[in-house]
């Protein structure tokens, strides 16, 4: 079971049928979706694989205690900080950022903003679009990202700010993405999105540009590490243990970037040119224990559908 953003790439497991296993994909929704699903079906797993649950959902996983422990061996080339728990291999990991539409910036001779605190300044005012956390996964990452730089005394206050300054918010990524940023012609040249979006429009665009026509707010990015993991009760745990071997092959290493668009897990899988040449890895991504994450998640949504929607 996978969420609906590698749902529309599960082409990439067609090389998986090489080892004689048969596969069968089920879409669990966003990412809050099927991590819901897995916990509520822990006692009759839907599947044997849970993948695509990242660092702002993990600790509830484990604390509900639906994973089968395996360490790959192909986990041993993986950096000390993704050795995180043996019931889990990550697999891949990006950031989560604020993305700006450099033509918008250039046409209005306005300064793109540099820190999260320049979006409460009035020149920023109706500029910005994000998603809501209790129904987006980017949305979430970017809450978090604001509670990490601000801290408990200062994160609502903050958005409180950005409310009063006319901030949109939208359910979900695509709609933000594609309806109300600028570049797609919405009336938005802030968007919450990632750090590999640019590489992403310069890639699939009808004419390749040379350059990405947006940038990345690298002070607003936050560190999102996906993880694979085998469910408890599973009936083929050879099978469920070779599908997490082969996730971090090479050859499947090497097809996420330019296909899903996040790094690989693995430091010695080459990254492909254009997706070198257009992205970032922000120096100083924000980040909070999971375990934090965990135990303040529900009452940090609560509190900022409070501050932003009522």
């Amino acid at each position: 079971m996978t969420n609906d953003a590698f749902s529309g790439v599960a082409y990439l497991l067609e090389p998986f049928a090489e080892t004689g296993i048969e596969l069968d994909l089920l879409a669990g929704g966003d990412v809050g979706n099927m991590v819901n699903q897995a916990i509520l079906t822990k006692d009759n797993p839907l599947g044997d694989v849970l993948y695509g649950f990242d660092n702002s959902f993990l600790t509830r996983l484990l604390e509900e205690d639906v994973f089968e422990p395996y360490t790959s061996p192909a986990a041993a080339n993986l950096p000390a900080e993704f050795q995180i728990d043996p019931r889990v291999t990550v697999v891949d990991f990006g950031d989560v950022c604020i993305n700006y539409d450099k033509s918008y910036f250039e046409d209005n001779a306005l300064a793109v903003p540099v820190t999260l605190d320049d979006l409460r300044k009035p020149e920023y005012g109706g500029l910005l679009v994000v998603e809501n956390p209790a129904t987006s996964s980017p949305g979430l990452i970017f809450m978090l990202a604001t509670i990490a730089e601000y801290g408990e005394d200062g994160w609502r206050d903050f958005w409180a700010d950005l409310a009063a300054n006319g901030v949109e918010v939208t359910a979900g990524w695509t709609e933000a993405y594609y309806t109300s940023w600028s570049e797609y012609g919405g009336g938005q040249p802030l968007v919450v999105s990632y750090a590999s979006s640019p590489p992403a429009e310069v890639i699939f665009a009808e004419v390749r540009p040379e350059v990405a026509p947006s940038g990345v707010m690298e002070s607003s990015c936050f560190r999102q590490i996906e993880f694979i993991g085998i469910l408890k009760g599973t009936d083929n745990l050879p099978a469920a243990q070779a599908l997490v071997d082969w996730w971090l092959t090479d050859a499947m290493q090497a097809e996420l970037p330019l296909n899903y668009f996040v790094f690989p897990a693995n430091p010695d899988t080459a990254l492909p040119q254009d997706f070198i040449d257009h992205t970032i890895i922000p120096a100083n991504p924000l980040l909070l224990d999971p375990a934090v994450i965990a135990a303040n998640r529900d009452r940090w949504i609560e509190e900022w559908t409070s501050t932003v929607l009522r």
